[in-house]
């Protein structure tokens, strides 16, 4: 992988968005509920750092009192480090239902020294399949890195480290349905899935490396009207497209390291693309 290739030149001038704009910077304690896992999920530094572990009996998962309609989330990782395959450390929006809606980043663990996979999803009165998956160009187990969500009625951005990697657009025009009117929660859990997560589930959970466990800090939410009124890089925010850096970054993004994109899988949809496919994609 290019992992180099015009990082450093391409970071220079990234605007750090949660330092512009009024966020809710929250307290773990105050502002989400630790709902399985029993000790497996803990609270610490008077609410500054929580962190999730998995163990052959069982893995753990939080989700946030507060519910979200529209607006930016951002959270901060740092995912179980050696080797991780079979684990999965998922961090999303949802709503509950058997038509909910839902937007998703799922890491995929691997063994030590193979990349993580990124998958990112988005649901829709309860269908999914909307699958794109990312190598990452820096090692998440090493150090925290931001992730975020900015979910607005026009589209979806998914961010890493402010770097967009996709953008999914509202196509209710032409019949797609829309995550808009579900209020959706913040719900993170750690848990094995090693018959499908890695490598199809050829590779195992190693249990003699457990317990994995993965860190969360520095969560922000930022609702619509203080989104709506700010800039990523001065503009993009304030329309329904990215700005010209922007999609210098999310093209610099798909080209390098995303690994799988549901559009571009015709064997899965031998009788043509989804409709959204067809769209433009900036």
């Amino acid at each position: 992988m290019a992992y180099s290739i015009g990082i450093n030149s391409m970071l220079i001038g990234v605007m750090i968005i949660s330092s512009l704009v009024a966020t809710c910077s929250a307290n773990f304690n105050q502002d989400f509920d630790l709902t399985w896992g029993d000790h497996r999920a803990k609270i610490f530094n008077g609410g500054q750092l929580l962190s999730l572990s998995l163990d052959k009996t069982s893995g753990s998962g939080f989700q946030s009192k507060k519910e979200y309609l529209f607006g930016r989330i951002d959270m901060q990782l740092k995912l179980v480090a050696g080797n991780s395959a079979g684990t999965v450390t998922a961090y999303y929006l949802s709503s509950q239902g058997p038509t909910h809606d839902e937007i998703d980043f799922e890491f995929l663990g691997n063994v030590s020294g193979d990349p993580y996979i990124l998958h990112t999803n988005v649901f829709s009165q309860g269908k999914g399949n909307r699958e794109q998956q990312f190598y990452l160009w820096f090692d998440p187990t090493k150090n925290f890195h931001t992730y975020s969500i900015i979910w607005k009625p026009q589209h979806i951005i998914f961010l890493v480290d402010n770097t967009p990697i996709r953008i999914f657009k509202n196509a209710e025009s032409i019949g797609i349905p829309f995550p808009k009117n579900q209020p959706m929660r913040i719900y993170s859990s750690l848990w094995n899935a090693d018959d499908w997560a890695t490598r199809g589930g050829l590779v195992k959970t190693d249990w003699s490396k457990a317990p994995f466990t993965a860190y969360y800090r520095n969560f922000k939410a930022t609702e619509l009207s203080s989104v709506s009124s700010t800039s990523f890089s001065d503009s993009a925010l304030q329309s329904n497209e990215l700005d010209a850096y922007g999609r210098r970054r999310l093209r610099w993004v798909q080209k390098y390291f995303m690994i799988y994109n549901y559009c571009n899988d015709l064997k899965r949809f031998p009788e043509g693309i989804p409709a959204e496919c067809k769209r433009p994609r900036f």
